[in-house]
């Protein structure tokens, strides 16, 4: 069976101001290509098909568009989960109704664990489909106390699909998380990607995947495997930050035989416009070709330069960003470094803020009530609007 894994497409994506649909458009015209010629048995979306629980009409309609591209004129089946940004009920508000053409989305966690079963000439092929949900939505979905982390939910959800896993036959996880080798703090691949707890509490064990033939996950936005190559993220659709300059984006191309052993192959798309950093002075820079990339530009002027990002518009006139490289003395030398407030997680800017403002360190007790308060924040901004909350 060949399937195309995809995830983090981010519909109704803002960078810097700018929203990205036309740009998004771009590359999945290039994926309805690609399922042109090489003709897969299914298309895997594994979480955050958009950027917001609300997002704006223009990316729903982008999304409408795809998917009666790709399920209704090309009768090619999509599979689909929701991701942390996503809203779980607007997402599968109709999903009975579209299973009829091809179309299954799993918005809200549910304890039935079915999978979805496609054919190929080899026999069947199980996708289990488990959307993102909060370690207390897995404790009360599933009446089970001892979930208190992302871990303990993922285990508990995987233990529950295998009571009912028919062991003679293909399968495939597909799902939204933060999956490391063993479960420790890992490093978020992009500052575009929302945090799902504070501290290390968010991450998964990759060894719970080991029963699936296949995992299909999304949540990191850099194209990569976790502990074997049978355990794989594609990546976003598209640069959408600084940090995810040097990526490749594009899709995965997985082609599962008899037996269940995986081949996989990376796509990549050519974008409307590249996302770049670029660095020098001013001066250097305005002699640069005209160019209408996504630019963040850094200047290395020691002085401030007026109306840098006008002067710096009339040679990329999509500039996104411009900062200055500073100054900062250490011990044996003075060495140019670059300070950039976004590459800073929240609990280390809220450190920094304390000490410009009150001059000091804050107080453990201060710490914890803005971790708590910012865990609050995440949670709520996770939820939409009208939709009760299981506790």
């Amino acid at each position: 069976m060949k399937i195309f894994h995809t995830a983090d497409w981010h519909l109704g994506k803002l960078v810097q101001g700018v929203y990205m649909t036309e740009d998004q458009r771009h590359v999945l015209n290039q994926f309805l290509q690609a399922i042109d010629e090489e003709k897969p048995d299914a298309v895997v979306i594994a979480g955050d098909l958009y950027d917001r629980a609300l997002p704006p009409v223009e990316a729903v309609d982008l999304l409408d568009e795809t998917f009666a591209e790709i399920v209704l004129k090309r009768n090619v089946p999509v599979l689909c989960v929701a991701g942390n940004h996503d809203s779980p009920t607007r997402l599968e508000f109709g999903s009975k109704l579209m299973k009829e053409s091809g179309l299954y989305i799993a918005g809200e966690l549910d304890d039935q664990f079915e999978p979805i079963i496609l054919h190929d000439e080899y026999g069947e092929v199980h996708f289990h489909l488990v959307p993102f949900a909060e370690p207390s939505t897995v404790r009360n979905v599933l009446q089970c106390d001892s979930v208190h982390t992302y871990d303990d939910a993922m285990k508990t959800i995987i233990e529950k699909i295998e009571e009912k896993m028919d062991k003679t036959k293909r399968h495939v996880f597909v799902g939204h998380a933060f999956v490391t080798p063993d479960g420790e703090k890992g490093e978020n691949t992009s500052e575009s990607e929302r945090p799902l707890a504070i501290g290390g509490s968010e991450c998964v064990n990759a060894h719970y995947f080991q029963p699936f033939h296949y995992t299909a996950l999304g949540h990191l936005h850099k194209a990569h495997y976790v502990l074997d190559e049978t355990i794989r993220y594609p990546g976003s659709l598209l640069k959408y930050s600084a940090s995810e300059a040097n990526h490749q984006k594009g899709f995965l191309i997985v082609d599962l035989d008899e037996k269940g052993q995986v081949a996989v192959e990376k796509r990549i798309f050519t974008p409307k416009r590249d996302l770049r950093i670029i660095e020098g002075s001013i001066h250097e820079i305005l002699k640069h070709d005209y160019s209408e990339d996504y630019v963040f530009v850094r200047l290395t002027d020691l002085t401030p330069v007026v109306g840098a990002m006008e002067q710096i518009r009339t040679v990329y006139p999509n500039a996104m960003h411009v900062e200055r490289k500073t100054i900062q003395r250490t011990d044996e030398s003075e060495e140019m470094i670059n300070i950039r407030r976004e590459q800073l997680d929240d609990v280390t800017l809220f450190k920094a803020f304390h000490q410009e403002v009150m001059g000091t360190e804050p107080t453990e007790e201060a710490l914890q009530l803005f971790k708590e308060v910012l865990e609050e924040l995440l949670q709520a901004e996770r939820e939409t609007k009208g939709e009760v909350v299981m506790k």
